[in-house]
């Protein structure tokens, strides 16, 4: 379960923090490592499965867009700016699931207080895309962190691409 997952502050092992570095631009790195250590876990899992799933229908990493790996990378990117840790999340989620996301976000858009971090860690996915933006990221690494909470139905990401990207996710 990701959440006890989740109560080891390590980040990911010496040779995935590595694959994922080289998988980067620096401003991406300087981004990636201002993850906390088990996001940084979770994302290289993210994007080691994504790939997998991507082999599987017979495309290597080499065949896949400009930005692909980075998506699985810095999917989360965006929840930097909440500085919620585990069990601030957890409990983000609880005060979300009791008072709805619109109370929460209209109450937490003071930029103050516990549900403006609440609110920042709810709006991480548009958080994160703009982050990338500025650093440069490719077009695909921004939308599918823009979108990765969307239904499919929505997603502007093509649709193979960001099916292998969701199911890697588990979320």
């Amino acid at each position: 379960m990701r959440f006890f997952g989740a109560l080891s502050p390590a980040g990911p092992a010496p040779e995935d923090a590595t694959w994922a570095d080289e998988r980067l631009s620096p401003a991406e790195r300087e981004l990636f490592s201002r993850m906390s250590g088990p996001d940084r876990r979770h994302a290289v899992g993210v994007a080691r499965e994504a790939l997998r799933l991507a082999g599987e229908d017979g495309l290597s990493e080499g065949e896949l867009p400009d930005g692909f790996v980075a998506a699985g990378l810095l999917h989360d990117v965006g929840k930097v700016e909440s500085r919620l840790g585990t069990f601030g999340r957890v409990a983000a989620t609880v005060l979300t699931i009791v008072l709805g996301r619109a109370r929460v976000e209209r109450h937490g858009g003071s930029g103050r207080g516990p549900l403006a971090e609440v609110a920042r860690y709810l709006a991480h996915d548009r958080i994160g895309a703009g982050l990338l933006e500025v650093a440069g990221s490719a077009e695909l690494t921004v939308r599918w962190a823009r979108e990765h909470h969307l239904p499919a139905s929505r997603w502007q990401v093509d649709p193979r691409l960001a099916s292998y990207l969701k199911e890697a996710d588990g979320d």
